[in-house]
């Protein structure tokens, strides 16, 4: 436990390090960490913060309050649920209770085979094909019954 403590406070100020003279850095760090990692470990909190001459509770902070940050390993697949005004009004709410149902795990929760990450999402830019999801990166338009369908038997390949 401590060598791989000591590997990620290594590995996050070799990334501090090498985006730390860009103005405001602190966000491209972060998201820099969770792209090495799959989400910001506690112990590259203290790091950034010593890095970046701020304080443990600003970096907490921020990590905390932006939603696309994990504090936890996603599972093998990230499906994102979007939950914008447009996607509600099409049905979105009765998308996410049906996935969760099936998949046995609300927002922010991994199946426990470590299949699946859910992820609600405030707007994939696809209004026009609500509700609409995002799986591995890749959107999904129209969701609809069979497209749920679809979705869970993907992420439980």
């Amino acid at each position: 436990m401590q060598a791989q403590s000591t590997e990620i406070a290594t590995q996050t100020r070799a990334i501090v390090e090498g985006l730390k003279g860009l103005e405001g850095p602190l966000l491209p760090i972060l998201h820099e960490i969770q792209e090495e990692f799959g989400y910001v470990p506690q112990e590259s909190l203290p790091v950034i913060a010593d890095e970046l001459n701020l304080s443990n509770a600003e970096v907490h902070g921020v990590v905390t309050f932006y939603h696309d940050y994990r504090r936890q390993p996603a599972g093998r697949h990230v499906l994102k649920l979007c939950q914008a005004e447009a996607c509600q009004s099409m049905g979105s709410d009765a998308v996410a209770d049906r996935i969760k149902r099936l998949l046995g795990i609300g927002f922010h929760e991994t199946t426990l085979d470590g299949a699946v990450t859910l992820e609600p999402v405030y707007c994939l830019g696809l209004c026009a094909c609500a509700p609409a999801a995002m799986l591995d990166g890749e959107v999904i338009g129209s969701i609809d019954e069979n497209v749920i369908d679809e979705i869970v038997a993907e992420v439980r390949k």
